[in-house]
């Protein structure tokens, strides 16, 4: 063995064995988690940002105790520490070679809330619209509002001195950290506040840490206070470096939680923060003012603050270009105007909406006027200003959707100006870009001249990187020329480190070393970030190093390059990670950074880059992190860079059963419609024996069903029987639809059949049952892929001559018709799939779009009826439930309301097996029971789903029927 090979071994060795030493010394003090497994390092290995680097270990705190335990081991060892909330910094601040503190899933309460004097106290992990929900009874919120507000945390928040789109009103995260509580470097605790000259005075005069960094602060900023003045930009939106600037003049005050905020992990551990709440505005308006050009655009900023407005977001083309191509954001772009080089989205405030309305008339006009873009549309529906504000909010992930190896990515795109100079200043940022032979994304917030341009490289070659770094190095010109800062939001991290010494000159950034210094003698917190960082192409997550296997698969990944594009489109932002929506059910539950979407896709790119050693997709432990996954397509429309993990699963389980076999649970469950055939025809003793204990403890042991569940009944009467036995069928004035009478429709519930018919009948239809075998989707969800292709044959050749003649495909239930639509073309790839794709519809779908066309002859009589409608998880994904609804209205006297619910919980067979039971319920006890549970009887609850149907049942005991049924009841009898 060469001299090299041996040093490199024993070099790993050393530190797999002192890694094992610190988790052991770490387990026997902390309460909490401690994880120094390859898997949890490597889930931690990444932020929202380029980079990658592997930690020592992960610790997930559940206490004040368990943080100091980490920091007194830390010390002792000299081991580097990084405090960790959402992940979702774009600059690296959140990745080092260190123990990892996640905050998010123990320590994130709210501790205290005073509605009098406007303040809370919070624990770092709280997320950001968490902490606002439960402000709100009181009219008050926590200020700083980042895009990324549904999964950011107060914490992480304070590391980077978030802003946000109203930054222009409210400040910076420095203007609302009233007080922290702190572990220092030396595991020692420090409660920072405000402190008058007495207890200044006797805070300088200790020994401790704490007292030197204070004496050593002071100094410091005193030292350097001319230099402070002349370097630092004079405008709202400078968060790199470390807030000397607060020091110079402290006044009557010191408070050293101003030096904290802003730090990133740096200088100390936040393990509490008392935080300032401002109160809502009563009444809000929108204008949404459309440009033909960028340049344009930020000019017209300038004249749009001289309106005091609340807000003045850009969004740029590229990211509503991306939109059109978005499955749920295509769904926002009602108020978009034409084909916009630019949006400026203004809010105005007041106390009353008349208020409101005056403004926006005035800024209309003054718009006009002044020639100031070509469409000035006001808005004041709440509704749809939160479709406008949902739009910007899925900026990055839009840009990030674009596919192959060229992105938008992350290391110039923080820049802030004087709005003032902002036209000037994207105009010539814009030759920069140009003359590296590329575009870049225009998106931010204009108001206080932070737009965040986002020039596309590819970092997997040498001439991307060459082009980034060159990029950097004029755009940091550019902003010292027009005394800007290179972060106004995002802070420096690894990406704009490298560059703090040019931007603030060689004597600061002695001084921001000697601020480190003090703070962190031995260099352990979150080193490398903000002074003494590396080269920004260092610990590149994508390098024109990394390479990654390209399994071959039987669903169709061409559109993202291969398997392993589909699994690096996850670019790590994190919006999986949020407490609403539908994506990621186990997440919200489990908490888990493995069972978030993110978790899933960066093992998975683990594994098939080889960075995680000894495992390939039929590993066991990748397994566990993607069987959490209910696979309900929630990340293929709320995800916005479309990671589809569903899909990702299928092919995955392909892998995996080749390897280990399939179960017989396995087998049994993707073969649902044979045996449910089958069954049927002795349905009453089947039926009769699946009631009895002793049956469900049989099928407990032998399927893995849990025995709480009981299997869903069959009918003895099936729908095909119903079909087949009616005497006539009327002749359909307005043509012919095929029913695709799915599983569930003919052996469980022939109603749902028998519903459909009668109101296609009725709408003046006649009805063909096309009698697939399966629609495929139990064999495709256990990854029986080529099975389910072979399946997807025979019904794509079945309703193909009906599509080919522009005969509407009708199903009743999302997860069976929208096969068709979704995996079929993937394991088919042909022009028969995509035909019966084009023509296949739900049927509220269908119902909804005759009756926007004017087509819709369908009659139905006068009846009361309150209808609580819940939405199947491939629906919302895929269609959105504003057809359902609309097709229930379609009744007069019906009230409608939808719950405001993610996935029920069930998920097919997932919520049957024994090992996902508790998941499953937990999941629905979320919000769909309560929601349900809070409706009295006179409420009919109405699905779409079969799954929803049997875990609304199961849980709550109240009846759910399909919304054929309960829009038939409605029908003339």
């Amino acid at each position: 063995m060469a001299a090299s090979t041996r040093n490199t071994t024993q070099a790993i060795r050393t530190q797999a064995d002192d890694g094992q030493h610190l988790a052991s010394e770490l387990r026997k003090r902390v309460s909490g988690e401690v994880r120094f497994d390859p898997f949890s390092r490597y889930l931690y290995s990444t932020d929202a940002s380029m980079y990658q680097m592997d930690p020592v270990g992960v610790v997930i705190p559940r206490s004040v105790e368990d943080v100091l335990a980490v920091m007194e081991v830390a010390s002792q060892h000299k081991t580097p520490v990084l405090p960790r909330c959402g992940g979702t910094s774009l600059a690296g601040q959140t990745v080092n070679h260190a123990i990892v503190m996640d905050f998010t899933k123990y320590m994130s309460r709210v501790i205290a809330l005073n509605e009098e004097e406007g303040w809370a106290r919070v624990e770092p992990g709280i997320v950001l619209d968490e902490l606002n929900r439960i402000a709100a009874p009181f009219g008050l919120k926590y200020a700083p509002d980042p895009t990324t507000s549904n999964r950011a945390c107060v914490g992480g928040g304070i590391g980077n001195n978030t802003c946000g789109s109203h930054s222009v009103v409210y400040g910076k995260t420095i203007d609302h950290i009233m007080e922290l509580h702190t572990i220092l470097s030396d595991g020692s605790q420090a409660h920072f506040r405000p402190l008058d000259q007495t207890e200044l005075e006797s805070k300088l005069s200790g020994d401790s840490l704490e007292s030197s960094l204070y004496r050593d602060v002071l100094r410091i900023a005193g030292e350097h206070r001319d230099e402070i003045l002349a370097r630092y930009p004079k405008i709202l939106r400078r968060v790199s470096g470390y807030n000397l600037d607060d020091f110079i003049d402290p006044g009557s005050q010191v408070n050293m939680s101003r030096m904290v905020v802003g730090s990133e992990g740096t200088l100390c551990v936040v393990t509490e923060a008392k935080v300032n709440l401002v109160h809502v505005p009563r009444h809000k308006g929108l204008s949404v003012v459309h440009f033909d050009d960028v340049v344009e655009a930020c000019e017209a900023t300038w004249e749009i603050l001289r309106h005091s407005p609340a807000a003045v977001e850009m969004i740029g083309r590229m990211i509503l270009d991306r939109c059109r191509e978005s499955l749920g954001s295509a769904r926002l772009m009602d108020f978009v105007q034409g084909t916009p080089d630019a949006l400026l989205v203004v809010e105005l405030t007041g106390e009353s909406e008349e208020e409101v309305v005056s403004k926006l008339d005035k800024l209309r006009s003054d718009m006009d006027r002044k020639g100031l873009g070509y469409t000035c549309l006001n808005i004041l529906e709440p509704s749809q200003q939160a479709n406008v504000w949902a739009l910007r909010s899925s900026g990055l992930g839009l840009l990030m959707s674009a596919r192959g190896d060229s992105k938008p990515l992350a290391y110039v795109e923080d820049t802030a100006v004087d709005p003032q100079k902002l036209g000037e200043f994207i105009k010539r940022f814009d030759g920069i870009v140009k003359s590296h032979d590329t575009e870049a994304a225009y998106y931010g917030h204009a108001s206080v001249g932070c737009l965040h341009v986002r020039p596309l490289v590819n970092l997997k070659t040498s001439e991307g990187t060459d082009k980034m770094v060159s990029l950097a190095s004029e755009i940091s010109d550019l902003t010292l020329e027009f005394g800007g800062s290179l972060s106004g939001e995002h802070g420096d991290g690894i990406v704009r480190g490298v560059w703090n010494e040019k931007m603030f000159g060689s004597k600061l950034y002695r001084a921001f070393r000697e601020v480190k210094q003090a703070f962190d003698p031995h260099n352990i917190m979150n080193p490398g970030k903000i002074v003494d960082s590396p080269a920004m192409t260092e610990n590149l997550r994508i390098s024109p190093s990394y390479r990654a296997a390209q399994p071959a698969t039987t669903l169709d990944f061409s559109q993202d390059f291969g398997y392993a594009g589909a699994v690096e489109m996850c670019n790590g932002m994190g919006a999986c990670r949020k407490a609403t929506g539908t994506m990621c059910p186990s997440y919200m539950v489990t908490r888990e950074e493995e069972h978030s979407t993110r978790g899933r896709a960066n093992l998975l790119r683990g594994v098939l880059s080889g960075a995680i050693p000894q495992h390939g997709l039929d590993s066991k432990r990748l397994y566990e992190a993607m069987d959490l996954c209910l696979e309900c397509k929630g990340c293929k429309a709320e995800c916005q860079t479309g990671v589809d993990m569903a899909k990702i699963k299928y092919e995955f389980l392909d892998h995996y059963n080749r390897t280990h076999g399939i179960s017989l649970r396995t087998r049994a469950f993707a073969n649902i419609s044979t045996l449910s055939r089958l069954g049927s025809r002795i349905a009453p003793l089947v039926n009769l024996a699946s009631a009895f204990p002793l049956s469900r403890l049989i099928v407990s042991k032998l399927m893995g069903v849990h025995p709480n569940r009981s299997l869903p009944k069959l009918a003895f009467w099936t729908f095909p029987w119903w079909a087949k036995s009616r005497q006539t069928s009327p002749q359909g004035r307005n043509g012919s639809v095929v029913l695709f009478n799915d599983t569930f429709m003919n052996y469980n519930y022939p109603n749902v059949g028998i519903a459909a018919v009668e109101i296609l009948e009725a709408a003046g239809f006649n009805v063909i049952t096309a009698n697939p075998p399966c629609c495929g989707r139990p064999m495709i969800s256990k990854g029986l892929l080529s099975k389910a292709r072979d399946n997807a044959r025979r019904n794509v050749d079945l309703l193909y001559p009906y599509a080919r003649d522009g005969i509407p495909i009708i199903g009743c239930e999302p997860s069976c018709l929208l096969t068709l639509r979704d995996e079929c073309p993937d394991l088919l790839t042909d022009e028969k799939a995509d035909a019966v794709a084009a023509n296949s519809f739900l049927i509220d779908e269908f119902l909804a779009g005759l009756k926007s066309e004017g087509r819709l002859e369908l009659d139905f009589s006068e009846l009361s009826k309150k209808v609580l409608f819940h939405g199947h998880c491939h629906q919302k994904a895929l269609t959105g439930t504003a057809d359902a609804l609309a097709a229930l209205r379609l009744a007069p006297g019906y009230e409608v309301e939808e719950v405001n619910s993610g996935c029920c919980g069930m998920a097919g067979s997932f919520g049957y097996e024994k090992e996902h039971y508790d998941v499953s319920m937990a999941v629905g006890r979320q919000t769909l029971f309560p929601a349900v549970e809070s409706k009295g009887s006179d409420w009919e609850v109405a699905v779409m789903g079969v799954s929803c149907r049997q875990q609304i049942e199961h849980a709550t005991g109240r009846r759910a029927r399909h919304l054929v049924e309960v829009l038939r009841d409605a029908l003339p009898q």
